[in-house]
């Protein structure tokens, strides 16, 4: 199969071949369809992330066909179409996976990070942390549901019943949890790189009340903030921004350090919090909501060998919505 394979910070992923793996014990073989291209991607190949030391395939927003099972994968059949996620594996023994919580483990790893993503024609992976997609959606279009659906949706949920939401990054994410907030009756207001006039009319687009730079404070207080921009200044703003009791969700992997600010922004109740990876439990709700809303994600579609061009693109913010690639 060919792949592009991640060696080392700083430098392109590398397209070469690699015998087809078969699946073991409880996993599946999956041919894949569509991979979206998320940030966390590109938190890796910048090196961001601490680095594994040996070649990784990126990619876990991963879109595919079950072609083979390993001894006990029976969730699925073969010849079923599959999603897999960030959550790759987790231990299912430690006090957060007992209590519901396994994206805090410990010993959890991830997929195109610890485990091969779908950068890639097949990909392997725990039966038990994939998931049955919509069929509301074809290929490319479920690939960003994924991570970029999953994690809003996740914010989402941190942000409380919140009325007014501001949105920091007008990315993949943004544009997903924007319609599900919508779609709960909830008001958005997006905050984009500055003179940012395409993310700004695609957030207007998408129904958002405001949208101005990341600056710029917004035309009336929020309830609460969500920061997809890996930008530790932001926080500061965004605490300037919501209402007493209100609360700043850091939504990525990885921020820029956060800057020093006066407690005065913070008193009043207000609340930092972050996110951190996700549950099969928030695969399984968002899933299913999704097409109610209907969320309608944009795409751009790439071929597989270009992408390091998306990653560019994606670090440079000349992406609208989610790329997709596609073997």
């Amino acid at each position: 199969m060919r792949l592009m394979q991640f060696d080392h910070p700083g430098r392109p992923l590398q397209l070469v071949s690699r015998e087809i793996r078969r699946p073991g014990p409880g996993q599946v073989l999956v041919r894949v369809s569509a991979c979206g291209v998320c940030r966390t991607d590109l938190h890796i190949v910048d090196g961001e992330l601490p680095a594994l030391g040996r070649p990784v395939v990126p990619g876990h927003e991963v879109v595919g066909t079950v072609i083979e099972m390993g001894a006990g994968a029976d969730r699925f059949a073969t010849g079923q179409r599959v999603g897999i996620a960030w959550l790759g594996w987790t231990c299912s023994r430690c006090g957060y996976c007992r209590s519901g919580r396994e994206n805090l483990c410990d010993d959890a790893r991830f997929t195109g990070y610890h485990l091969d993503g779908g950068y890639a024609e097949y990909a392997l992976a725990d039966g038990r942390y994939c998931f049955a997609l919509p069929r509301d959606y074809d290929d490319a279009h479920a690939a960003p549901l994924l991570c970029a659906g999953l994690i809003g949706y996740r914010s989402l949920a941190m942000a409380g019943d919140a009325g007014r939401i501001g949105i920091y990054g007008f990315g993949a994410a943004a544009h997903i949890v924007a319609q599900v907030a919508r779609h709960q009756g909830r008001k958005v207001f997006a905050f984009t790189r500055p003179g940012d006039a395409q993310a700004q009319r695609f957030a207007l687009e998408l129904g958002s009340v405001w949208a101005g730079d990341s600056t710029a404070p917004p035309p009336e207080p929020l309830d609460a903030a969500i920061l997809f921009a890996p930008v530790g200044a932001l926080v500061p703003a965004a605490l300037r921004a919501v209402v007493k009791g209100g609360t700043v969700v850091c939504a990525g992997i990885h921020m820029s350090d956060i800057p020093a600010f006066p407690y005065a922004i913070l008193w009043g109740e207000r609340r930092i919090v972050s996110v951190a990876n996700l549950t099969r439990r928030d695969g399984e709700e968002f899933l299913a909501l999704a097409p109610k809303v209907p969320v309608k994600a944009s795409i751009e579609v790439l071929k597989l060998d270009q992408a390091n061009d998306a990653l560019a693109r994606l670090r440079e913010g000349r992406i609208t919505g989610a790329a997709v690639l596609v073997p």
